[in-house]
């Protein structure tokens, strides 16, 4: 089977979507299937272009086994909604022209969290007519709109317009977790073409072990009791938290030190902010590649997973958490509904109130205080996780696609290589 896979997100990119679509595609390689990754020029989440490469008509590589071929688009800080519009409209027009010198596959998948690499999904779908697959990572815009980046108005209802538009001529939507799924289907879809596959983790790459002396050497944190938080520092997670959490702590917990893993569009804001207020117990890393996330995750006694108090969150499932399962870390959220469900029966974390720092920093204190809870949880993670192995989500999405394309067998054997006609590149 020859699967064209659109998204706005790749590897070099460490987001989840650019992890768990590189994941997925070498897992599809691997039994003998033929993938190609349109996307863009890597750049998020700081609207840089990174090293290495440079903004061009077009660019194939092979990276990682996979054959992907990159498009320019508009690239924009990830803030204000107006240049992120620009930059995702960008990646419809350049992804859409690009589509029609690809060799015709036989399904078309695209990928949120945004909709707009949906549309160049479609019209590609329809340019090789063939089926296509909308894999809904978040409910968007409804996403951005829970953060405040939007407001409802004409613009907002266009996009919903075309929202609904996808959903109905989809013919496989994938989603994330049970609680999109059934958003979806009280909008109305149906739920025959909805499958879920969840996110997960490599655990063959991601396991439970010890950060290197180094690391703890670099922020002489030998003594201390190791608080991270690890992924996207964005206007969704309402990281503010942890800066208020860790000036309380600097009395009440001083052996915590908290380390900020990440970038986005609120990390220079929250690092000036903790030099301001003299907040010596908290370490900004920036952004890292995913291989290196390994040896922080490794170094984490404890590691935060938290979103903004907004009803939509509740339907979500956030990727570090798989991360942070596989690797034996305890977990202290405070993201409730599905993400609770998922973690209580694996006794793998720490469930506080929403948006209260005194809730925080009390969990903080009690597990930085209690090694042998920290112990229990870690041994509690690790099993959690081996439930999540991301070869495995790989064949369940794989085996959807195949039911939309009777007729192709496993290609076991075939190199898996390029489905791109010479003449684009």
């Amino acid at each position: 089977m020859r699967i064209l896979f659109i998204t706005d997100h790749y590897p070099p990119e460490a987001s989840a979507a650019s992890v768990r679509c590189s994941a997925h595609a070498k897992r599809w390689i691997a039994r003998g299937h033929q993938v190609t990754m349109l996307t863009n020029f890597p750049n998020y989440p700081d609207g840089k272009v990174f090293g290495g490469y440079r903004q061009s008509l077009y660019k194939r590589e092979v990276f990682d086994t996979v054959d992907v071929l990159r498009v320019p688009t508009l690239v924009f800080p990830n803030r204000g909604s107006l240049l992120r519009i620009f930059d995702y409209l960008s990646f419809v027009v350049m992804a859409s022209l690009a589509s029609p010198f690809v060799a015709r596959p036989d399904v078309v998948v695209a990928t949120s969290p945004h909709i707009f690499a949906a549309i160049a999904g479609w019209i590609a779908s329809r340019v090789h007519r063939r089926p296509f697959a909308f894999e809904v990572r978040d409910l968007w815009p409804d996403s951005i709109v829970a953060v405040g980046a939007m407001k409802e108005g004409r613009v907002l209802n266009l996009v919903r317009r075309v929202e609904r538009f996808l959903y109905r001529h989809s013919d496989l939507i994938v989603t994330v977790t049970h609680a999109t799924r059934d958003v979806l289907m009280s909008r109305g879809i149906s739920g025959d073409k909805i499958v879920v596959v969840t996110n997960g983790a490599d655990t063959s790459k991601l396991s439970a072990g010890c950060a290197t002396s180094s690391l703890r050497e670099k922020f002489g944190t030998e003594s201390k009791v190791i608080v991270s938080y690890i992924g996207t520092v964005g206007m969704a997670h309402g990281l503010q938290l942890i800066l208020d959490a860790a000036d309380q702590c600097l009395i009440r917990v001083p052996e915590a030190q908290f380390i900020i893993v990440g970038s986005g569009a609120e990390r220079e804001e929250l690092q000036q902010q903790a030099e301001r207020r003299g907040l010596r117990n908290v370490s900004f890393v920036g952004r890292v590649s995913h291989d290196e996330t390994i040896d922080y995750w490794r170094l984490s006694d404890l590691t935060l997973v938290l979103l903004k108090n907004t009803p939509l969150f509740r339907t979500v499932l956030p990727s570090k958490v798989f991360e942070a399962l596989a690797t034996g870390t305890p977990i202290i959220t405070n993201v409730r509904g599905e993400l609770e469900r998922l973690l209580e029966p694996l006794d793998a974390a720490e469930t506080i109130e929403p948006d209260s720092v005194e809730a925080l920093v009390r969990a903080i204190a009690e597990l930085a205080r209690d090694p042998a809870r920290r112990r229990l949880l870690a041994a509690n993670a690790a099993a959690g996780g081996k439930r999540y192995e991301r070869t495995v989500l790989a064949d369940s999405m794989l085996e959807a696609l195949q039911r939309l394309c009777p007729g192709k067998p496993e290609e076991s054997g075939r190199s898996g290589r390029s489905i791109v006609r010479d003449k684009a590149g």
